[in-house]
């Protein structure tokens, strides 16, 4: 079993699912992989795309690494005071829905269309 297969099969019920669901998903993009660093899954394409963590509280967040430049119109993402990480909360399967896809493709999109660079660091979200 590799970290990321142990990272989600040490948690439990629904929080399992739901990472076990999300990471499933990511994956069926082409050219996504996953890798495990800072003990977490983080996935990539050309540059890192998000990475998954399990909450206490039983829910999980998806971060968007690149969050900063995503559009976000609808506001579904918690920037939690961070500078260019923000997140959306899952709590139950059902959250899985089309606002996250909508979410992962824009993150796919950028990181296809956009390429990475720290220019952006310390400014103010728009």
């Amino acid at each position: 079993m590799d970290h990321i297969e142990e990272y989600i099969y040490n948690c439990e019920g629904e929080q399992r699912e739901i990472l076990l669901q999300v990471h499933q998903l990511l994956l069926s993009y082409p050219h996504v992989v996953a890798k495990y660093k800072y003990k977490t899954p983080f996935y990539y394409r050309k540059s890192w795309i998000c990475y998954l963590l399990a909450n206490k509280n039983g829910s999980v967040d998806l971060s968007f690494t690149r969050a900063l430049e995503f559009a976000d119109e609808n506001k579904k993402l918690d920037f939690r005071d961070r500078k260019m990480v923000g997140s959306i909360c899952l709590s139950k399967l059902t959250d899985i829905n089309e606002d996250v896809m909508l979410l992962i493709q824009e993150a796919l999109l950028i990181d296809d269309t956009v390429p990475y660079t720290k220019k952006w660091f310390g400014k103010d979200k728009k």
